[in-house]
């Protein structure tokens, strides 16, 4: 996977956990701990795109690379498109791997199987989903859902839609991660939509993608990767990592 880049954006102004990226966990910051699980994934460079010089300077101290981009970008797609673009000019990479800089128990080889989703040539777009196991998360709207096709004997299936509605209908139901990877032309083309109605009504900015047609298939893997976004989760993390 010569061709393949893992992007992993960081910014400090998250409103309910200020200032996560730098979090210790462990005795080692949080985007640290995300970046060494996309380097073990083993399928191309993993680089940090943020808008903080004390994220850059974290990574940088780690032995990692960081690039740093515009503040104000709207979404992690954003800037890792622009941080593509600085970094990648001659276009030598064809798959983008947007890892979230808040996933610090994401399993490499869930990675690896975003990735892998790709080769088929028809899938634009390729993400994860875990089964749901926890019945409280068919109607928390915190939880993202995604629906689509019976998955193949491949555990993978095309995705229909993304909600944050109650899962119902026959199980099984499929709690989404949100990580991405991008055949290249189609994280231009993303990037350069507008916001769809469907996007701005459930505030899900995949919905985007496939309102302009453009397909997104689904590995299904096993557990939901810990998010960060608030005291309580950032313990959690620090429980589940401790040692």
């Amino acid at each position: 996977m010569a061709n393949t880049i893992i992007l992993i954006p960081a910014r400090m102004a998250s409103t309910r956990l200020p200032g996560k990226p730098l979090a210790d966990i462990g005795g080692e910051p949080m985007i640290v701990r995300v970046l060494k699980r996309a380097q073990a994934a083993g399928i191309g460079e993993a680089v940090v795109a943020t808008d903080s010089e004390a994220v850059a300077a974290a990574v940088e101290k780690a032995g990692g690379r960081a690039i740093m981009t515009r503040a104000g970008h709207v979404s992690g797609s954003d800037r890792i498109f622009e941080a593509l673009q600085d970094i990648d000019p001659e276009h030598r990479f064809g798959v983008v791997v947007n890892v979230q800089g808040d996933l610090p128990t994401i399993e490499p080889a869930d990675i690896r199987a975003a990735v892998k989703v790709l080769d088929d040539p028809a899938v634009e777009i390729a993400t994860l989903a875990a089964p749901i196991t926890d019945d409280s998360e068919r109607t928390n709207p915190h939880v993202v859902k995604v629906m689509g096709a019976a998955p193949t004997h491949h555990h993978r299936f095309q995705a229909r839609t993304f909600t944050r509605a109650n899962a119902s209908g026959p199980e099984p139901h499929y709690h989404h991660i949100g990580l991405y990877a991008y055949r290249r032309a189609a994280l231009e083309r993303f990037v350069k939509l507008p916001p769809s109605a469907n996007e701005q009504r459930e505030r899900l900015e995949q919905l985007r993608a496939l309102d302009a047609g453009m397909r997104i298939d689904v590995a299904v893997v096993k557990s939901v990767p810990l998010g960060v976004d608030t005291p309580e989760e950032l313990e959690k993390a620090r429980q589940l990592l401790r040692g």
